[in-house]
């Protein structure tokens, strides 16, 4: 799970470092190739290409997913290209936060004081983070809440998808959407020529975006979620030393407050979870 949001982070590193050469759904568009092949290829050799792969209960569910990732991509990107790295990184990890919060409000699933108190403390350190009515935020912030949402209704679709439809169909198709809609949006626009050093970096990105799907899921299906799942949150490691390194971003004190507030009251609501179960 490590090595997996260490590549998504790598794969965003490099998206983000082409923010001035290339327009966003260009690079979308040309990234999409890329991974779609990718994935297409290990789809076609474990014989999960096909359409028939995807039980026919779960088509307007997939297409519903497709529609949230396609959301949660264009938002956390636009957010990404426009703000500081670590800061879109740590706002993102307030989802399984968002998640509980969904739960309870339109799920009816029970939720005690205790974890309803680190839901708060979660969000509180996004607004730490975003602080909003201060000269450090922008309507960037926004798009990277916005991606929380997409995200939130992503993770709902997939869990109610069969167990008959394979991961690796539903990834494959959601590559496609998001190809499809870069290609779109880049048609209605004049193409920005790249070169082949950009070409490759975005190459680069599919591959690093494909081992992290595949790690990931991989992962899923092997440990146990209450287990694997806090392991997420080393993104965040990765993220701090990345922006960095890569683009000499080091954050603001309330940042590294709002992203260990973040942090813990995810970590606490996964084993308060864990203990529960």
């Amino acid at each position: 799970m490590m090595v997996a949001m260490g590549a998504f982070v790598i794969n965003d590193s490099i998206m983000k470092s082409l923010s001035g050469d290339v327009p966003l759904f260009q690079a979308i568009f040309v990234r999409g190739l890329f991974a779609t092949i990718l994935i297409g290829a290990l789809a076609m050799v474990r014989g999960v290409a096909r359409p028939q792969s995807l039980a026919r209960q779960d088509r307007w569910i997939a297409i519903l997913r497709a529609a949230a990732e396609i959301g949660a991509t264009t938002c956390f990107l636009t957010a990404l290209f426009n703000m500081p790295f670590a800061n879109a990184m740590a706002i993102l990890q307030a989802t399984p936060l968002a998640l509980t919060f969904i739960g309870a409000l339109f799920l009816r699933e029970t939720v005690g004081w205790r974890r309803w108190s680190a839901v708060g403390v979660g969000f509180l350190g996004v607004l730490l983070i975003v602080r909003p009515g201060t000269e450090g935020f922008n309507e960037a912030t926004l798009w990277a809440v916005a991606a929380v949402a997409f995200i939130c209704a992503r993770d709902l679709a997939t869990h109610r998808l069969s167990r008959e439809t394979p991961s690796l169909f539903i990834t494959l198709m959601t590559a496609a959407a998001i190809t499809t809609l870069g290609g779109l949006v880049t048609a209605t626009q004049s193409w920005t020529p790249m070169s082949f050093s950009g070409l490759g970096l975005l190459a680069l990105a599919a591959c690093f975006l494909f081992v992290g799907y595949l790690f990931s899921v991989m992962t899923m299906r092997v440990g146990e979620i209450t287990f694997v799942s806090p392991f997420r949150y080393s993104i965040l490691i990765w993220a701090l030393i990345i922006g960095w390194v890569v683009f000499d971003e080091v954050p603001a004190l309330p940042t590294w407050i709002g992203a260990a507030l973040i942090t813990a009251a995810g970590l606490y609501t996964f084993f308060r979870e864990r203990k529960l179960a």
